[in-house]
């Protein structure tokens, strides 16, 4: 449920819902009494906020990511099982609506100004939107009029993403010259900075595709993107006021972020905030704690191995780091893997009583268990409980993306570094590296993840960004836009078991938690999980086994291949919908 739903009925006066480009909204109200005073644009206005994912839209976003096992394989990555009749998201409603207010928010009653910082918000929307349709369709109609039933261009073919993007662009630019509001407490409204550092996430999103899908010809347009990115970066580090939050220490800040009940100001920027006092609330704890509900996320061992030592180096230049029991493997490690995954000595609420909370694998596939979102709290564990806001935009990405762009172009200096990278680093407890970019490329990064990567600063901030703005929405496309989606074959590991029949404390408080089998024992540990790793469980294959068999990583759904092709980079056209109107054609690949 978003902040503003009760301007749906609002809404409503002025237009009928559609869903798809043969619809049209009619007008059932005065014109005049909507768009003749100030209050009038206010409430239309925010119906536009309908548009803004949900909380539990946010948490759940990463749950097709490389770095992310879940319960089943996503059709979308399994050969077959996906194609034009599956797809969706091919809806235009929020774009009429959108249109409809700029057409007609012409009153001269109202002074000029107000009509720019509502048509700024508008804008700002219709960008949003056409960003969502150009990362998953690619070319898209550009449609800035609300149309009506007998308009011929209603049966249009898509226009280029070059013709889109610049459009999306100059609303970008339109909505960041006009909207008037440049603080908001609340977290729950687009600002001046707000449009500015959508901006940057679009135009680093825009530069860095076209540089790197060659095959679109589109790279010598790439630098004016990274540019864009840059200066409105800027702009939100110079003038906007914001800070990483550092109130909790390094033991703390970065999860604060993730559970307050308010967001934390000083760095979250936009926010699906909860209230109670409207039972509006999320279920974050609900997904990312039952066995039953959600898709079970759980980090894959490839993925954790990225975080780095305390001391700022590589944690696989670790002596034996392979064979490094879970125990071992988390200690001395940033920060934020504390504040990510249960490991060490975390502990949760239950009945007002504080107790260990070891990954449990009855949930947990690899033994990599999230704790990024939910509540420490078994309370919220049932149901959509959670009272804790859920951040959209961050500072923190903000400095990314200006940290990217300037390695994209080229102009990262020091100076730069010091002050995103290695402040995000010193907020995670890292003590060096810090103050001057890097200089030797990390080489299980360029194994792993990035082999056509060179520059060592850039590796760092690809490296950072996974995970600074782990389980926060932007890792699918970020691999999009890098032309990496053959990570989304990487294999699903988990943690190294070294011994079949050797009870684990994970958690080193001196009880186990944890056995893996092949043949059950008799006589069972209490309070320990027996997880069988058994070649077939009643004739079945067994989605989850240890890599050798008898010991070694834990892999899951091995058994089930994962295939990314050059046509997943973007989704098919809705067969209904190309049906209805063929000069839509189809994405290649998925005719």
């Amino acid at each position: 449920m978003k902040k503003y739903a009760f301007a749906l009925s609002f809404a409503g006066l002025l237009l009928a819902g559609c869903n798809d480009l043969n619809q049209v909204p009619e007008a059932t109200a005065s014109r005049d009494a909507v768009f003749g005073s100030e209050k009038g644009l206010e409430l239309y206005a925010n119906s536009f906020y309908d548009n803004l994912p949900g909380a539990s839209d946010i948490h759940q976003s990463d749950a097709m990511a490389d770095y992310a096992a879940r319960t089943q394989v996503p059709d979308f990555l399994r050969e077959g099982a996906f194609g034009p009749r599956q797809s969706s998201g091919w809806s235009w409603t929020a774009l009429r609506n959108i249109n409809y207010f700029i057409a007609n928010n012409t009153n001269p009653a109202v002074p000029v100004e107000i009509r720019r910082h509502y048509n700024g918000l508008a804008r700002f929307f219709r960008a949003y939107f056409y960003v969502d349709k150009v990362k998953r369709f690619g070319d898209v109609p550009w449609i800035n009029t609300p149309m009506d039933v007998t308009d011929p261009a209603l049966f249009n073919g898509r226009d280029p993403r070059t013709v889109v993007m610049d459009s999306v662009l100059a609303d970008l630019n339109y909505a960041s010259q006009n909207i008037r509001t440049t603080t908001d407490n609340s977290r729950s409204l687009i600002t001046k900075y707000v449009a500015l550092g959508f901006k940057s996430r679009v135009c680093l999103f825009e530069g860095t595709f076209r540089r790197y899908h060659k095959s679109y010809n589109l790279g010598s347009t790439a630098e004016k993107w990274l540019n864009e990115a840059v200066s409105s970066a800027t702009t939100v580090m110079t003038e906007g006021g914001f800070s990483l939050n550092e109130t909790g220490g390094t033991d703390k800040s970065y999860r604060q972020l993730f559970i307050n009940k308010t967001p934390v100001t000083n760095e979250v920027m936009l926010s699906a905030v909860v209230d109670p006092a409207l039972s509006v609330y999320n279920d974050a704890n609900w997904w990312w704690t039952s066995a039953t509900y959600g898709a079970r996320v759980s980090f894959i061992r490839t993925f954790i191995n990225t975080y780095l030592n305390i001391d700022g180096t590589p944690f696989t230049n670790r002596q034996g780091y392979e064979t490094m029991t879970f125990m071992d493997e988390v200690k001395n490690r940033d920060k934020r893997l504390q504040q990510t995954i249960r490991m060490g000595n975390y502990t949760r609420i239950n009945g007002g009583a504080t107790e260990p909370g070891p990954p449990v694998f009855s949930y947990t596939y690899t033994g990599y268990m999230p704790i990024k979102w939910s509540l420490d709290d078994t309370y919220y564990d049932g149901g959509s409980r959670n009272d804790n806001s859920i951040a959209m935009m961050r500072y923190a990405e903000i400095l990314l993306n200006y940290a990217e762009a300037k390695a994209e172009l080229g102009t990262l200096t020091n100076d730069d570094w010091a002050k995103t990278v290695g402040a995000l680093r010193k907020r995670a407890g890292i003590t060096s590296g810090l103050t001057a970019k890097p200089t030797v490329v990390d080489p299980y990064m360029k194994a792993n993840y990035f082999p056509e990567i060179s520059d060592a600063s850039l590796m760092e901030i690809r490296r950072e960004r996974g995970i600074e703005l782990v389980l926060e929405g932007f890792r699918f496309y970020d691999i999009v836009r890098w032309n990496r989606g053959q990570l989304m074959e990487q294999t699903w590991n988990g943690f190294y078991v070294p011994a079949l029949d050797k009870p684990l404390d994970l958690n080193e408080d001196g009880k186990n938690d944890v056995v893996f089998y092949k043949v059950k024992p008799a006589t069972q540990l209490a309070g320990v999980t027996y997880v069988n790793v058994a070649e077939t469980i009643n004739g079945v294959p067994n989605p989850q086994r240890l890599k050798n068999d008898t010991y070694g990583e834990l892999t899951w759904l091995t058994n089930i291949p994962r295939k990314w092709e050059e046509k997943h980079y973007l989704y098919p056209i809705p067969e209904t919908d190309r049906l209805m109107n063929p000069k839509l054609g189809q994405n290649p690949g998925w005719e």
